[in-house]
């Protein structure tokens, strides 16, 4: 959800509604407000002049007082996503974050892009011994490793990684979805992408190279502005990402080669060896009288030049499949 419930707490509840409709498993929160995140200060490098950012002329604290769920809202929020089936968990940003969602018997945590160097909030999520997920993005394969080792000697049982590119909108050139099965090998745990492209292409590529879970952020209609709005899918991408990915998970199977159960009815479809004239014994097999025809009930076209030249050993009628027992 991030911060486009644009202040409304009706809009927020909207929005789990439109998640669960869409066929989302589960929706994150971010907790945290202002001034745990920032200092009022509005000038300097507290100050957004990049002209690339999509918050351009904001302050940090602004920003972020715009875009934060106030902490009383996360209760009716979380109720409303158990009465849909739908988990939700939030993203703490400081220990108090994480004492107040505690409180909430949160399910589990996930540990934002911008704070998996932040090694004293990993070990504090870690110790509550619910399931993290931590993004990755801007970590350098050390900075992971001293997360992934925080959380695990700090109690995390459960932990997954998600692939991200920490720019706002990422575009599909800079996702390098193929980090996804080198983290699984590195660290030996689940893994994901957190998606900040517009589109499912890349969640559909990362779950062909192994994610098991994919982040996005979802808005009801990008028209109607927000924090994140622009780079957010509205309820019928969601919808398509679910479906899509569902069906590339569903596609990797395993490595097989032959004919599968449900292809066996197919092979009629094959071309094989048939009489294209009436013979009678003893005549010559010629390329005037045998040939490579569908369906498959002869003998495989690869014999076809070894019968050629040979003699049959009864009369035989056009379009009778050719068979090792008609030779002479």
């Amino acid at each position: 959800m991030s911060g486009n419930h644009n202040q409304s707490l009706d809009r927020a509840l909207g929005i789990v509604d439109a998640a669960a409709a869409a066929g989302a498993h589960a929706i994150k929160l971010q907790t945290y407000t202002a001034d745990t995140m920032t200092l009022a200060i509005s000038e300097g490098e507290f100050f957004i002049s990049d002209e690339n950012s999509l918050w351009k002329g904001s302050s940090l604290h602004d920003l972020y007082k715009v875009a934060y769920t106030p902490w009383e809202w996360h209760a009716p929020i979380m109720e409303r996503a158990r009465t849909l089936g739908l988990v939700c968990f939030s993203s703490p940003f400081d220990e108090s974050a994480v004492d107040f969602l505690e409180s909430l018997d949160a399910p589990a945590y996930k540990i934002a892009s911008f704070e998996n160097i932040h090694l004293p909030l990993i070990r504090k999520v870690a110790a509550t011994g619910k399931p993290i997920i931590v993004s990755t993005g801007m970590a350098t394969v050390s900075e992971i490793d001293e997360a992934v080792r925080a959380a695990r000697e700090a109690g995390c049982k459960d932990l997954i990684l998600l692939k991200c590119t920490s720019t706002y909108p990422a575009t599909p050139a800079n996702s390098n979805v193929l980090t996804i099965p080198h983290l699984r090998a590195l660290f030996e745990c689940e893994v994901g992408l957190s998606d900040h492209t517009m589109g499912v292409g890349a969640s559909i590529a990362a779950v062909a190279h192994g994610a098991t879970v994919i982040e996005k952020h979802f808005t009801l209609a990008r028209a109607d502005g927000g924090v994140d709005s622009s780079f957010s899918l509205e309820p019928h991408e969601l919808n398509s990402l679910v479906v899509e990915t569902e069906r590339a998970w569903q596609s990797l199977g395993q490595v097989k080669y032959g004919t599968g159960e449900a292809e066996k009815s197919s092979l009629v479809f094959r071309r094989s060896i048939y009489f294209t004239l009436d013979l009678r014994a003893g005549d010559v097999l010629t390329t005037e009288n045998l040939r490579c025809v569908r369906p498959g009930f002869g003998l495989p076209p690869k014999f076809y030049e070894v019968l050629i030249g040979r003699h049959v050993n009864a009369d035989v009628k056009m379009g009778t499949p050719m068979s090792w027992e008609l030779l002479g």
